[in-house]
């Protein structure tokens, strides 16, 4: 019997495999979110590189934000993102969830970044 861990992992290895058949090439926006936090992160897979990266543990972020384990503070990181993205010169992305369920916290991530112009 697998715990609750290794089924993550699992389920975070399934979606890294889809996406590597679907990117063609696009960067991979990689979210990750623990209790308190929230973390993107935008991937070069074929030079090894990270392009783009925005947090809550960021001052200019966390000034705004009461705690950074919300929606509100998901919205401001994904906007954030976006506006580096745009500054780095990547525009279309692909979304990997880790091993998430699209919903809540990693959802408004990616509304916000749609919002902010990366295309995924």
């Amino acid at each position: 019997m697998l715990n609750s861990n290794e089924l993550f992992l699992r389920r975070q290895r399934r979606v890294r495999f889809k996406l590597r058949r679907l990117a063609y090439g696009r960067p991979r926006l990689s979210v990750f979110r623990s209790s308190q936090h929230i973390y993107a992160q935008v991937i070069d897979d074929a030079k090894g590189v990270t392009l783009a990266a925005a947090s809550t543990l960021e001052k200019d972020v966390r000034k705004d934000l009461k705690t950074g384990a919300n929606k509100e503070a998901a919205q401001a990181v994904g906007k954030l993102i976006a506006e580096r993205c745009k500054a780095a010169g990547v525009t279309a992305v692909v979304f990997d969830r880790g091993g998430y369920i699209f919903h809540g916290r990693v959802k408004a991530l990616a509304d916000a970044a749609r919002e902010g112009g990366l295309q995924f």
